[in-house]
C-alpha cells in the first residue's frame, strides 16, 4: 500500500516520541507518521531495572499512547530502504511512505563480541525489545551464576540490580583498570567498586573474557588470567554502536566519527531528512572531535531541536555540541558527571585546576535525611571557565549536576560560581554560608 504523510519518523525509542510531540507543537497542521519496528519496546534506562526494582517487566514498557491521541500515526513495521531521489520509505511488508521531511532516529545496536561462544544461549547482548528483555529476566531468575561483561553504567546497574537477588553468584567484568572509567575520576570510580564489592559482587578488573564456553547453554567463561568462571548467564553491558545501515545504504554522510552527520540544526546532508539520538553523529563541546554518547537525555534534546526547525529554523544554533551528562544509583549512592573530568582533560592537553569540597546537603547537618555530598569541579586555568564537574552523594547529587550541566553550556567561569546566588532552606539545600558549588570554586580560587 502507498501512504503519504508530511513528516515521517523512523524509530521507537525516546528521541522518535519527542520528535512527534515538538513537531505537532510548531506545526499543528502537519500529518506525522512514526514507524517503528518493535510492536512492544521499553524505556532504555530503565532496562537494569526489569530485574528486582520494578515489580514486573511489563512496568518498563515504552508508552506510546499520548502521542497516538495527539493524532500521530503508528505503524508498526521496519524500514528497508529510503529513497530520495522521490522522497519515499519502503518498509519490510511492502509498504511505501511519501514525506516532507524525514527523521532517522533508528538508534543504536548492542555492542557484541567476535569470540567463541558469544552465540550460545542465554549470552544477552541489550537489545531494546521487550519480548527478549522478558526472556533475559526468566533466565536470570533461575541463574545462579551470572557474568556481568562491562564496567560502564550499563554493567555497574546491572551488577547492583543483580547484587538484590538471592543465592546468586555475581560477577562483574571490566577490561579496563576501575569501574565508569569514561565518565569520573579514579577517587569516584573507587567509590562504586566499594559500593558494590559491599553487596557482595566479585569484581574483576584490568580482565578480558577470551572465550566463552557451552554446549548449546552458556556454562563457563575463560578469562585473560587463565581463571574459568562456571556461568548459566552472561550479560553483556558493553554499550552500542550507532545504528546507521539504513541512512548509509541512501549515501547519506556519515562524516568523521560513527554516526549519521548532522549539523547544529541536526539535518543531514540532505535538507528534508534529519537524524537525532544514538544514529546521529555527537560533536565533544570543547574538541568537537567524535563524542558518541548514547543516552536518552541527549537523544531528547536533539529531537527538541529537530522537531522545533524540521520546516523553519526556529531554535538558532542550540547544537553547540555534547557535553556528556550522566547519573547513576548504585545501593543508596547517586553519582553524576558532566563535562571533562580532570583525567579527559589532561589528556586533551587543557591546563586545568580542580576544587573539591564534602558537606552534608542539608542544614544543620543532623536534619533527618542528610546525605553527605562530594563534589569536584574543574576549571580551565588561564580562562577560568568551568570545563567539567563530579558528584556523588545522596538524591540531590541527582540535581547538583544538571546546575554544573547548564553552567558548562552557558561557559561560566569560577568567579560567577563563587557569586551564585541561590534559594536555600534547611531540609532541601546546604547552608548559604557552605554551598557545595559555591565552596568548590572558591577552593580553586584559594589554590591558585
Amino acid at each position: 500500500m502507498q501512504f503519504s504523510t508530511d513528516i515521517l519518523i523512523i524509530g521507537g525509542g525516546p528521541a522518535s516520541v519527542v520528535v512527534a510531540n515538538t513537531a505537532k507543537k510548531y506545526y499543528p497542521q502537519k500529518s506525522i507518521t512514526i514507524i517503528k519496528d518493535k510492536k512492544i519496546g521499553v524505556i532504555p534506562c530503565g532496562i537494569p531495572y526489569m530485574i528486582y526494582s520494578l515489580s514486573k517487566p511489563e512496568d518498563n514498557i515504552m508508552p506510546f499512547d499520548a502521542i497516538e491521541k495527539l493524532g500521530v500515526d503508528v505503524k508498526i513495521d521496519r524500514a528497508i530502504k529510503i529513497k530520495r531521489d522521490d522522497k519515499t520509505v519502503i518498509t519490510e511488508n511492502g509498504d511505501i511512505y511519501s514525506y516532507e521531511k524525514l527523521v532517522i532516529a533508528t538508534g543504536s545496536k548492542p555492542i557484541t563480541l567476535n569470540i567463541e561462544g558469544f552465540n550460545l544461549k542465554n549470552v544477552f547482548p541489550i537489545f531494546k525489545d521487550f519480548e527478549y528483555l522478558k526472556q533475559m529476566v526468566d533466565s536470570i531468575k533461575k541463574a545462579k551464576n551470572i557474568i556481568v561483561l562491562g564496567g560502564g553504567f550499563i554493567g555497574v546497574e546491572f551488577a547492583d540490580e543483580l547484587s538484590n537477588l538471592k543465592d546468586k553468584n555475581v560477577y562483574l567484568i571490566e577490561i579496563k583498570d576501575r569501574l565508569l572509567p569514561n565518565s569520573f575520576d579514579p577517587e569516584f570510580s573507587d567509590l562504586v567498586k566499594s559500593k558494590l564489592e559491599n553487596k557482595g559482587v566479585n569484581i574483576l578488573l584490568d580482565t578480558k573474557v577470551e572465550k566463552i564456553l557451552g554446549k548449546e547453554n552458556v556454562e563457563r567463561v575463560s578469562l585473560s588470567d587463565g581463571r574459568v568462571i562456571d556461568a548459566d548467564v552472561v550479560v553483556c553491558g558493553l554499550g552500542g554502536v550507532p545504528n546507521v545501515e539504513l541512512a548509509k545504504s541512501c549515501g547519506l554522510d556519515m562524516g568523521k566519527g560513527k554516526g549519521i552527520w548532522v549539523d547544529e540544526y541536526m539535518r543531514t546532508s540532505d535538507r528534508d531528512i534529519f537524524a537525532v539520538g544514538d544514529c546521529a553523529g555527537k560533536r565533544d563541546f570543547f574538541t568537537r572531535r567524535d563524542n558518541p554518547v548514547m543516552l536518552a537525555s541527549v537523544a531528547t534534546a536533539e529531537a527538541r531541536i529537530a522537531g522545533a526547525n524540521l520546516y523553519e529554523l526556529k531554535v538558532i544554533r542550540e547544537n553547540k555540541g555534547t557535553i556528556g551528562i550522566f547519573s547513576t544509583y548504585i545501593s543508596g549512592l547517586v553519582l553524576a558527571s558532566v563535562g571533562l573530568t580532570e583525567t579527559s582533560a589532561k589528556e586533551e592537553n587543557f591546563e586545568v585546576v580542580v576544587g573539591n569540597y564534602e558537606g552534608i546537603d542539608k542544614h544543620p547537618g543532623n536534619l533527618p535525611y542528610g546525605s553527605k555530598i562530594k563534589i569536584k569541579l574543574v576549571f580551565s586555568k588561564q580562562s577560568g571557565i568551568l570545563m567539567g564537574g563530579q558528584v556523588a552523594g545522596g538524591f540531590s547529587a541527582g540535581e547538583i549536576i544538571n546546575i554544573i550541566g547548564m553552567a558548562i553550556q552557558k561557559n561560566v567561569s569560577i568567579t560567577e560560581l563563587e557569586t551564585f546566588q541561590m534559594a536555600t532552606h534547611p531540609y532541601l539545600t546546604p547552608a548559604p554560608t557552605k554551598y557545595h558549588l559555591v565552596i568548590a570554586a572558591q577552593n580553586v580560587l584559594e589554590d591558585l
